[in-house]
């Protein structure tokens, strides 16, 4: 099943549901007005939700303007980002000269959540001198979640599955992780591709709470990565019970993979600037790829192996900020 929220109806929009291929839809009002509410009571929207979207797959809907769409969750309770993916880790670890960490736990911190922008909305920012930078990766949707839940326990809680674009501010990011405290200004809202999907209709995209599939991204209309999602050190499971594990997590929580990175980056490329810049730090004793300038576009898609794009696509523009 497939869902989306289109930018009417005030600032939590319209819920709708979509036809497979993404080319048709119909309202979700009869069930839930908001993806909110459909999540808070989900045992039973749920429900509502498949009936409509079996009608869609019968050929029932009316045709989808991909622009009138904004996040699936334009603003969440919660958002929780991991740093899932090893090689990532061990090329900024090894860039700054850090000890690694032990991989005995997720790394996790908790972001900014009253804001999701949609997926070809302008991401307005104060100045490039902030090192702009995006981030693809992956992430998952929660129903509600009990204290202290096993890792098995959490695979049951995963409603949907998303794609995420986490813009970052490398400027401000090392100062403010010498503090201790974590991320306030180094981490703007982040963007969410149109199309939040249930983990059974990715069929073999989704396995072992890992999502099979590469995340192609462009800066500009160069190619800049297409690392494949199934490389994650610990699966969604795992990240949810480290999240739950002195507290409850309430429906519509999101967590992130974190970057999207593999150990092939030589032929498999990268999901940010940052990485890129400390491969070529590390290999050549400089960086040489700038940080975004006003005016650039980013674009990113997951894409299976038989080539669809099951979030469809975030394409954005980089702009600067009016106060």
């Amino acid at each position: 099943m497939k869902l989306a929220t289109l930018k009417e109806g005030g600032p939590d929009g319209t819920l709708i549901v979509v036809s497979s291929d993404g080319a048709r839809f119909l309202p979700a009002q009869e069930v839930a007005p908001t993806l909110q509410a459909a999540l808070d009571d989900w045992a039973s929207a749920e429900r509502g939700l498949q009936k409509i979207a079996k009608r869609l797959e019968n050929g029932d809907g009316r045709p989808l303007a991909i622009e009138s769409l904004t996040a699936p969750l334009p603003r969440a309770w919660q958002w929780l980002d991991g740093s899932a993916f090893e090689t990532h880790g061990a090329l900024m670890t090894k860039l700054f000269g850090i000890e690694p960490k032990p991989l005995g736990k997720p790394l996790m911190y908790q972001g900014l959540s009253h804001q999701f922008l949609g997926p070809f909305d302008d991401v307005p920012l104060p100045r490039e001198s902030d090192g702009i930078d995006f981030e693809g990766e992956f992430g998952i949707i929660t129903d509600e979640t009990p204290m202290g839940v096993t890792p098995e326990e959490a695979a049951a809680h995963i409603k949907l599955v998303v794609l995420i674009n986490d813009w970052s501010l490398r400027a401000l990011a090392g100062p403010e992780m010498q503090t201790g405290f974590g991320w306030i200004q180094a981490k703007p809202a982040c963007s969410m591709a149109p199309f939040a999907v249930t983990p059974d209709a990715l069929g073999d995209g989704w396995r072992d709470g890992r999502v099979q599939m590469r995340l192609k991204v462009h800066r500009g209309d160069a190619w800049f990565g297409e690392p494949h999602g199934g490389e994650m050190s610990f699966g969604f499971p795992a990240l949810i019970a480290h999240a739950a594990a002195t507290r409850s997590l309430c429906a519509g929580t999101i967590i992130g993979s974190g970057t999207v990175s593999n150990a092939d980056y030589k032929n498999r490329g990268s999901t940010c600037i940052a990485e890129r810049r400390a491969i070529e730090t590390i290999e050549n004793g400089g960086a040489a790829t700038d940080f975004l300038r006003f005016g650039e576009r980013v674009r990113m898609q997951a894409m299976d192996d038989g080539a669809n794009a099951p979030f469809g696509i975030i394409d954005q523009r980089v702009v600067k900020a009016e106060r």
